[in-house]
């Protein structure tokens, strides 16, 4: 393997930036740094869970066209896309023309998607190549994954806790050095809550950011996709790749102005920004472990030290909304179609979760949906008087695997609100939202906080958040098993 970039003599130590400039000099190949990624997932994939199918030969014949690309590109002077040649695997909630589709579910192991989601035609159209699909829990529904369809997804920090979930496979592959960054999706939390526990930088963008096409509805809004990187400016990359809107889709946003890219703010200085910080929850019951309470205060200390005027503030959103929102999250179990003769096969915690929101009628969930929302605006209104609010990105250290499942479905559930009592909220309103790997406690296990901002405004949320990194550099660290 050739050197790269001085001292750094493993691919998976480059970023995704570097690798796409590598790629476009003709320092490597695709091709090689393809081969090196699938050897990895082959070797490492069944210790931390990450992968549920690997597309061997797709990403091999994408790499090739991704490098014959490049070839003519300098040949003739042209641009290739941004991320031509780069290994990026996509969650297995979102389609991919030809390859296995099985929303975390045994019911679906054998199911094949016809025709790729927007947003994976988008990255697609930057250059990627797809190493495969990450794996989810059932239909993406906890925050943590574990499933039938292959091992439990595991943070690479600690081999016996949980990365986290919907998106724990894309989190485990980027924390274990066997892609250098992940699409994944978040309707609660969940990009930021495994990337809270894994040590990565994970971007939940405003609602309407990026499209929820072709077929997944988005009546609630409450989910989007989104990045997973080791770097803030990576995952400012992937989001420009994103981004955009297609006809039919429900929620959209205008783009950024001419000339501008979330690429961009991630080496833009923020100014000095007015944050509130708050460790106030909406849920019964949650206390904030000494580790969450120990990273908050630490990147609140942080943030002051950078110029930024922090302060204390009410959380504004009302524990009355609380019973609409599990109302809305309950009946989103209930829309996937299973043949009735086959409901068994699923999963207990996702049979409860169905059976509560087969008993909301619809007029009750339009009813749901009108509290919801005249919650959401006046806490709305409250929050854009601040550029970010700073709070945990959970509540508790990553939990070990098979704790939430070792008690009763109605349990289960009420240990995922105490675990990670903040991220759904800014579903709920729409807001952008971002977990920042700033701490890892004495167990050496990452603790991730959260800033989030007004609606639109990603780019405040990404300049900040370099300038943290810059101050606090985490790129670099790693667990054991990135030097297998």
């Amino acid at each position: 393997m050739p050197l790269l970039f001085g001292n750094v003599t493993q691919i998976h130590d480059l970023t995704v930036t570097e690798l796409a400039a590598a790629i476009q000099s003709g320092e490597t190949s695709s091709a090689e740094i393809t081969e090196h990624y699938l050897g990895r997932i082959d070797r490492l994939n069944e210790q931390v869970g990450a992968f549920y199918t690997v597309t061997h030969e797709l990403a091999t014949e994408q790499a090739a066209s991704a490098d014959k690309a490049v070839s003519a590109s300098r040949k003739d002077g042209s641009a290739v896309p941004p991320l031509t040649g780069v290994p990026i695997p996509i969650k297995d909630l979102n389609m991919v023309a030809g390859v296995r589709l099985t929303y975390g579910s045994t019911i679906l192991a054998d199911n094949v998607a016809e025709a790729d989601d927007y947003v994976v035609e988008h990255l697609r159209s930057a250059g990627i190549v797809i190493t495969g699909k990450t794996a989810t829990p059932e239909f993406g529904l906890p925050c943590y994954t574990e499933t039938r369809i292959g091992p439990p997804a595991r943070t690479p920090w600690d081999l016996t806790r949980s990365a986290g979930g919907s998106s724990g496979g894309a989190a485990a592959a980027v924390a274990s050095g066997l892609a250098p960054a992940a699409q994944g999706s978040d309707g609660g939390g969940s990009i930021r809550i495994p990337s809270s526990v894994c040590g990565l930088f994970g971007i939940k963008p405003t609602r309407g950011r990026i499209s929820q096409g072709p077929l997944m509805p988005d009546l609630t809004g409450l989910s989007t996709d989104g990045p997973l990187a080791r770097t803030v400016a990576d995952a400012a990359l992937l989001l420009d790749a994103m981004t955009g809107n297609h006809p039919g889709d429900m929620y959209t946003l205008p783009p950024l102005p001419a000339g501008e890219s979330f690429l961009g703010h991630a080496s833009r200085a923020p100014g000095k920004l007015r944050i509130g910080r708050t460790l106030q929850t909406v849920v019964e019951g949650a206390a904030v472990d000494p580790d969450c309470a120990a990273a908050f205060q630490d990147a609140s200390a942080l943030l002051a030290s950078l110029g930024h005027e922090v302060e204390d503030v009410d959380l504004p959103f009302p524990v009355e909304a609380v019973p609409s929102f599990l109302a809305l999250w309950f009946t989103m179990a209930a829309f996937t179609p299973i043949p009735p003769d086959q409901e068994g096969e699923l999963l207990p915690l996702t049979r409860w979760l169905r059976e509560q929101g087969r008993a909301i009628s619809a007029p009750d969930i339009f009813f749901h949906q009108a509290i919801l929302q005249g919650s959401v605006r006046p806490a709305m209104a409250a929050m854009n008087a601040y550029d970010a609010i700073l709070t945990p990105t959970v509540a508790m250290s990553p939990r070990p695997v098979g704790w939430f499942d070792e008690v009763e479905p109605a349990e289960n559930f009420l240990r995922q609100t105490q675990f990670t009592p903040w991220t759904a909220l800014f579903n709920l309103s729409g807001q952008p939202s971002v977990s920042v790997p700033l701490h890892w406690n004495e167990a050496g296990l990452p603790i991730g906080i959260m800033l989030s901002g007004r609606m639109g405004d990603e780019g405040t949320l990404i300049s900040l958040s370099a300038q943290l990194e810059a101050a606090r550099p985490w790129k670099d660290k790693h667990p054991p098993i990135w030097a297998d």
